[in-house]
């Protein structure tokens, strides 16, 4: 699961929009152009769609879904953080890295409508499923794994490359892992459920079963 691509809920107080106009505007644009992208993939396979249905489909020029995606495999594998960015960064700064990170992804989680959540199981779906997407997605997983080392280190006042801050984040991220590649193999998974009770393992420290 790509949670850098997830949108900040409305009208809560844990982390107000405070995203331009502008931004809002493009960042919906964008939103329909790869919803509509990845609708055709799943409805008629990802090789048989071309650039030209999906502008169609979004009800824009193939120009514009270029500005947006540069290529075909960007529409499965291409992140904004931007939202995910500030919905962490809006959490109380009393907050340790791993609390404040379970209350944003569960909030953008929780705030997604159901069409979204499903946009968003097929774009993991796609991800798993298709060889040249799993490939084309190892800059997505890198950047992904240096913002949250960001996040952390932001947080903690340590520095991204520091070992803790590494090594926190890496364990943030493969949580993340797991919950993308099971929920791409089980539709009645609850992912904001999922992500939050394994966080919160990480919080507390690992214990044995039972113990």
């Amino acid at each position: 699961m790509s949670v850098s691509n997830l949108k900040p809920t409305q009208g809560t107080g844990e982390h107000p929009g405070k995203i331009s106009q502008r931004e809002r505007k493009k960042a919906k644009t964008r939103a329909a152009i790869q919803q509509e992208a990845l609708r055709l993939f799943r409805d008629q396979g990802y090789e048989a769609t071309t650039i030209e249905q999906i502008a169609e489909a979004a009800e824009v020029s193939a120009s514009t879904v270029f500005r947006y995606f540069a290529t075909k495999e960007d529409l499965v594998v291409s992140d904004d953080e931007t939202f995910f960015v500030q919905a962490f960064r809006a959490q109380p700064p009393e907050l340790p890295p791993v609390q404040a990170m379970r209350r944003a992804l569960y909030s953008t989680l929780e705030g997604l409508s159901a069409t979204e959540m499903s946009t968003q199981r097929d774009r993991d779906i796609l991800m798993v499923t298709v060889p040249e997407l799993w490939s084309a997605s190892l800059g997505n997983v890198k950047q992904t794994l240096r913002t949250l080392a960001e996040l952390v280190a932001e947080r903690t006042g340590a520095g991204p490359s520091d070992a803790p801050v590494r090594a926190l984040s890496g364990a943030i991220f493969g949580i993340m892992m797991d919950v993308m590649l099971r929920w791409a193999n089980q539709p009645e998974l609850d992912p904001a459920a999922e992500l939050d009770r394994l966080l919160a393992c990480l919080e507390d420290g690992f214990q044995e079963p039972g113990a």
